[in-house]
């Protein structure tokens, strides 16, 4: 697909368009100087920012010239939350946060050639502004009546919280960034999701006011809902982040790799680099053998690759087909096996006690007696090799990087235990003894 409106409407990227038939005019005549805002308000970015993230790249490699702006004055103040108020960040935590974003970022754009990104501060051209400039060169332009009507600004006046005049704020100074890039690196789109449409459209407006006769565009993305109702990006372990200290590399790809067949093409569609062909080729084949995953898996390698590099994506790869029985677990990093056992249910001890014990008191079996029965059938397994004798006890030898025992009952339920110098955890998380 040449152009590239189409590309994005046919990957269900295109919710709110200014003017879609100018814009497609405009990518036309291209290229296009375009930008997406990220705001430091916490020390990484998660799959939700992905989603501009990529679509970014996807108009650079179409052609068109991204900026990308991290919003080390907005980040300040925060986009107005729906029910309340953000809590203002130090100034030196925000900053800290703006080069987190940044390291992030940048590894997924082109900074070479002749559409090569540029990263920007909106800090750079606010923090020499007097309030009085502010408001006579920016607030002027603005309408309080068309401010309070906007979505989130509409929201927080019903609500008990109310609004600040910060946070109410917000808008003028996303405006204005837009206004500063178009006079400085004449940029003609903002992109965003399009839950800040009204944020993205006080920039065209801002700029349709002070630039008579300015062609300027917004363009804002769906909100990815899932097909069970949950929020996406979300997991009961929570947010799943870019940052691989905070989400590991092993629980990103499991997220991709446990997603809903019901979603996964949606996914495909919006995240995957994937030829058309490619990707209905693996929509076929999720209707046809679901069960084998195959679009999932995809996803999951792609996109681990694409975040987080090629050599995590072939250790985490690794660590899923190994806690399976399909591959060596002692070969496993120290960092990679605890990465993927966290993600199982999991206990504490300080000294091993007998293989039916440790099965019942994680919880893989409701009871020791089921435990027996579990080995009698030969559905026990530790460390991939299956227990033969109902009173086995693992010797400490066995214990992977020195710590870990990993346990699974039949094919697909785990479970692990962690021999520490003090046991923690819940209700039955101390296993010793017989």
């Amino acid at each position: 697909m040449t152009d590239i409106v189409d590309e994005l409407k046919w990957r269900g990227l295109i919710a709110l368009s200014t003017d879609e038939d100018a814009l497609r005019k405009a990518f036309a005549d291209g290229p296009v100087t375009f930008y997406c805002g990220f705001d430091p308000t916490a020390p990484s970015l998660h799959l939700g920012n992905l989603v501009q993230i990529l679509t970014m790249r996807r108009m650079q490699r179409a052609g068109n010239r991204p900026l990308g702006l991290v919003g080390g004055a907005t980040g300040l103040i925060g986009d107005p939350k729906p029910n309340s108020e953000r809590t203002l960040n130090a100034p030196e935590v925000v900053a800290a946060w703006v080069e987190r974003l940044r390291g992030q970022i940048e590894p997924l754009l082109d900074f070479d050639g002749p559409n090569a990104a540029v990263m920007v501060n909106n800090l750079d051209w606010t923090q020499g502004m007097s309030a009085i400039e502010f408001l006579r060169d920016v607030g002027k332009h603005f309408r309080v009546n068309k401010m309070i009507a906007k979505e989130a600004v509409a929201r927080r006046l019903n609500s008990d919280a109310g609004i600040s005049y910060t946070e109410f704020s917000y808008q003028l100074l996303q405006g204005m960034d837009y206004l500063e890039l178009y006079r400085r690196y004449g940029c003609t789109l903002q992109t965003g999701g399009s839950d800040q449409w009204g944020n993205l459209t006080s920039g065209t407006d801002l700029i349709h006011r002070v630039e008579p006769g300015a062609q300027v565009h917004a363009l804002g993305t769906p909100l990815i809902t899932k097909a069970d109702g949950t929020k996406f990006g979300k997991t009961e372990s929570g947010t799943i982040w870019l940052d691989p200290t905070m989400t590991t590399p092993y629980a990103f790809f499991q997220f991709w790799l446990n997603a809903d067949d019901r979603d996964v093409a949606k996914f495909l569609r919006i995240f995957s680099f994937r030829s058309r062909e490619e990707i209905e080729e693996l929509e076929r084949a999720t209707e046809e053998r679901p069960q084998a995953r195959a679009a999932q898996r995809a996803l999951a390698e792609e996109l681990t690759t694409l975040v987080h590099g090629a050599d995590q994506c072939a250790a985490v790869t690794a660590a899923s087909k190994a806690l399976f029985g399909q591959g060596e677990l002692a070969g496993l990093d120290p960092a990679t096996l605890t990465a993927a056992l966290s993600e199982v249910p999991h206990a504490r001890v300080t000294e091993l006690g007998p293989v039916v014990d440790l099965f019942a008191e994680v919880g893989l079996v409701a009871s020791k007696s089921a435990a027996r029965r579990t080995v009698k059938e030969g559905g026990a397994y530790v460390n991939n090799v299956k227990v033969t004798a109902e009173d086995a006890v693992p010797d400490p030898s066995e214990l992977l990087h020195g710590r870990w025992l990993v346990l699974r009952r039949g094919k697909r339920n785990l479970a692990a235990i962690e021999v520490t110098d003090e046991a923690a955890g819940g209700p039955g998380a101390d296993v010793t003894g017989g």
